[in-house]
């Protein structure tokens, strides 16, 4: 009997951390924060600041910071010319517009 609770917490946890609709939830909210707070500076995931340290992909990649975790630090404590959102925005805005960036990443900003 443990083994299926398992089996089935296992299945519904799955679910629930891949259901679309909760990514779209975290996505649309990440959408939100990044227009109030981030398109000043990085519209359409440019840089008006530098424009070598954009958001693209590649741009990401070369500076390792292709991950959540990498662009949750960025966002949190900023780094040279970008100031930190820490106390401006709370954990869960910031981790959404960190998935937001990586999937506007991943599409070429298009879309």
């Amino acid at each position: 009997m443990k083994k299926i609770l398992l089996v089935v917490v296992a299945i519904a946890t799955f679910f629930f951390a891949t259901s679309p609709v909760l990514a779209d939830a975290d996505l649309a909210t990440g959408a939100k924060v990044f227009s109030a707070n981030c398109a000043a500076c990085h519209n359409a995931g440019g840089n008006v600041v530098n424009a070598a340290k954009n958001l693209k992909i590649d741009t990401l990649k070369q500076y390792s910071m292709d991950s959540k975790e990498a662009i949750i630090a960025q966002v949190t404590n900023g780094k040279n010319a970008m100031p930190a959102f820490k106390g401006r925005l709370n954990a869960d805005q910031i981790e959404s517009v960190a998935a937001y960036v990586l999937d506007r990443a991943a599409s070429g900003w298009k879309g």
